[in-house]
């Protein structure tokens, strides 16, 4: 089998898995599957269990666990100094989407309400132009300029991505949407599919323009070794967790984020025949802290523009919905670590859909020209 059917088969039977093992555990619980099998999936408020300081410490030590990590490595990165190039001119065009987006969401009077409720896209179009942009003016290289075909063809990827993710949350109950108007399913499905389609190529920019960093391009931590066994350890964990999400949603929560991560980590190994965890056994945990960056950079002003935003989304979070920066709790930001590592997963897949070979550090996996 080529490289890119093995990867094609880790996406596919990765999806099919994170799919059906919610559902197996409702039917093992003796539970309907009925109300989760609905299209598009929509998840409404839910009353989760009150804020408490014990799971708040609890849930808060594997952030904490991740920052000490990044700050030791960046504490032993590289530190010399990259001249910077001309800027673009077309870092102005990203700016002013960026600027009109952000005027138009944010204020109403200024386009009518079934307008302001696509600025989103718009916000997150000129972000990906700008941090292209930012990108090669420090390297004289980026997505958009190098690998255009390959960051347009992400754009369809993530959407279906990302409603993965609407898919599980019906399970767990960790956020839902207000202020959208549609007129029915295919209505909504199109309306939302316009912004989730812009969440892959956001994160895989953001660390392009992170890798540029030195300090960011060395990011040394011990060496983890691992075998096939470890493989098949994430995988049967990540099913067993998702097939748990719908009976403890409570306790569970976080491995909205995780358990997919472990699913298609598994499934690289086992059928693509190479792992995005690989450097690790060198002690390059740049695959990893990387992406984990730009996911939490990108998270930042997601949560930021949904702020004021007519369409928006809220979160319920059970045990820590806390200290809110805009409207996500502060432990919620954690999430954006896990979900960084899978983006940069899937990015990898990607690119060998195209038969090129995944670079790890430098910039995210970008098939050959």
């Amino acid at each position: 089998m080529s490289q890119p059917a093995r990867a094609a088969a880790a996406l596919v039977l990765g999806a099919l898995l994170v799919c059906a093992a919610p559902l197996a555990g409702l039917a093992l619980a003796g539970r309907p599957i009925a109300p989760f099998l609905a299209f598009p999936p929509r998840t409404g408020h839910v009353a989760h269990a009150a804020f408490d300081w014990g799971a708040f410490a609890l849930f808060s030590l594997p952030a904490l666990a991740a920052f000490a990590a990044f700050a030791w490595a960046l504490r032993h990165a590289n530190t010399k100094t990259v001249g910077k190039r001309k800027t673009p001119w077309w870092l102005w065009s990203g700016v002013a989407l960026v600027t009109a987006g952000w005027s138009l969401a944010w204020r109403e009077g200024l386009v009518a309400p079934e307008w302001r409720r696509h600025t989103f896209t718009l916000l997150w179009v000129g972000y990906i132009v700008v941090m292209n942009a930012a990108a090669y003016r420090r390297s004289a290289r980026s997505p958009l300029t190098h690998r255009t075909g390959w960051l347009l063809s992400l754009f369809p990827a993530s959407a279906a991505f990302w409603w993965l993710f609407e898919y599980l949350n019906q399970f767990s109950g960790n956020w839902y949407y207000a202020g959208v108007a549609a007129s029915g399913a295919w209505d909504y499905f199109a309306q939302a599919s316009l912004p989730f389609s812009t969440v892959l190529p956001a994160v895989a920019s953001t660390w392009a323009w992170l890798a540029t960093f030195p300090r960011l391009d060395v990011l040394s931590l011990p060496q983890v070794r691992a075998g096939e066994w470890l493989a098949w350890v994430a995988l049967l964990v990540g099913i067993f967790t998702l097939a748990a999400l719908p009976i403890r949603p409570e306790s569970l929560f976080p491995m909205l984020w995780l358990a997919p991560l472990l699913v298609f980590a598994g499934l690289q190994w086992l059928l693509a025949k190479e792992s995005l965890f690989a450097p690790l056994a060198r002690g390059d945990w740049r695959p990893v802290l990387q992406p984990a960056a730009a996911a939490l950079v990108c998270g930042f002003f997601w949560e930021l523009w949904n702020y004021g935003s007519l369409a928006k989304w809220h979160y319920s979070l059970p045990y820590v919905q806390r200290f809110p920066v805009f409207e996500m709790p502060l432990l919620g930001y954690a999430g954006y670590l896990p979900f960084g590592v899978e983006c940069a997963l899937v990015l990898q897949l990607l690119a060998r859909l195209y038969g090129g070979e995944a670079t790890f550090g430098g910039s995210p996996s970008l098939p050959p020209r």
